[in-house]
């Protein structure tokens, strides 16, 4: 397949993603949209005309409940909801906990809230999106997928040492597994699904990164301030990719990619420590996405 390309770069804000485009009637679901980047998509989308739902767990005003590690409120919130949903933006996440957590129903809390949750949040919401006609799911990944894959054997780290990068990175490879799931299921609902990377973004996704690893990336002072080096972008840049998938006329019926923070699709490569840019194989592979689904499914049954 040849790779899709856009006019955007990756200092591209998610409002001039948007410029001309008219989503008003368009009714968007974005998780964890209260705070960082999903706050600046939401905020793009709206600006655009969009209807959309903030879906958090501590919710305030207008938001409604989400819990993603409690799929009993995950179940409550699709039950809840009523006619058609034209996108979901899985946004929410936690990154590198500092020791291993269960969620109530055994998972690595990583796993489940970053992947699980929105799995179980997509599904149920499947005849929502149908009836949309030409709906879009996004699923925000990191460039942490490049380093580990899915550990079938061993997904909650029951057996081999827990470590809080290897979990971050096991459940961003099975975001892009899910897109991948949703675009090979789905295509008769007229469901599209496409996974990205934001970039480096100063958001409370990182609250759990200790000052040491924050002073190696530049982004840490001696006193503990935050600085912003030149490879990190904003917000609003972050979330440009989040809105190209969402809601970008330039990529209609596009479903099953990866996109870099550039805007651009990136390049299917091998995974592992040397790698620095693109998506790994593994992260794309079919099979893996389609045992991860039938995983996904048991689970939450």
């Amino acid at each position: 397949m040849t790779r899709i390309s856009t006019p955007y770069d990756a200092r591209t804000t998610a409002a001039e993603i948007l410029t001309g485009v008219d989503l008003t009637g368009r009714r968007i679901i974005v998780t964890g949209g209260a705070s960082g980047i999903g706050l600046a998509t939401v905020r793009a989308l709206e600006g655009a005309g969009a209807e959309v739902t903030v879906a958090t767990r501590n919710p305030t005003g207008g938001q409604r409940a989400l819990d993603l590690s409690d799929l009993g409120s995950v179940r409550a919130f699709a039950a809840g909801w009523t006619g058609p949903v034209h996108a979901i933006v899985a946004n929410a996440g936690i990154m590198a906990l500092p020791d291993r957590r269960l969620a109530a129903n055994g998972w690595e809390l990583q796993l489940a809230t970053n992947f699980l949750g929105h799995f179980a949040l997509i599904t149920g919401l499947r005849d929502n999106l149908r009836q949309a006609g030409g709906a879009r799911v996004v699923v925000v990944s990191s460039g942490a997928q490049l380093r580990a894959p899915f550990d079938f054997d061993d997904p909650h780290f029951e057996r081999r040492p827990y470590d809080p990068w290897a979990a971050y990175a096991q459940s961003k490879t099975a975001d892009v597994l899910l897109a991948v799931g949703v675009a090979r299921r789905w295509a008769a609902d007229g469901v599209t699904a496409n996974a990205f990377e934001p970039g480096y973004v100063h958001t409370n996704l990182q609250r759990h990164v200790d000052q040491a690893t924050m002073r190696a990336m530049d982004a840490m002072d001696e006193e503990g301030n935050l600085l912003t080096p030149g490879y990190f972008t904003t917000p609003e840049q972050g979330a440009a990719t989040s809105v190209l998938l969402a809601a970008s006329p330039l990529v209609d019926g596009v479903t099953g990619r990866y996109f870099s923070s550039d805007n651009q699709e990136a390049e299917v490569v091998p995974g592992g420590p040397d790698a620095t840019t693109g998506v790994a194989a593994w992260s794309v592979d079919p099979a893996s996405a389609d045992r991860l689904w039938d995983h996904a499914l048991e689970a939450t049954a």
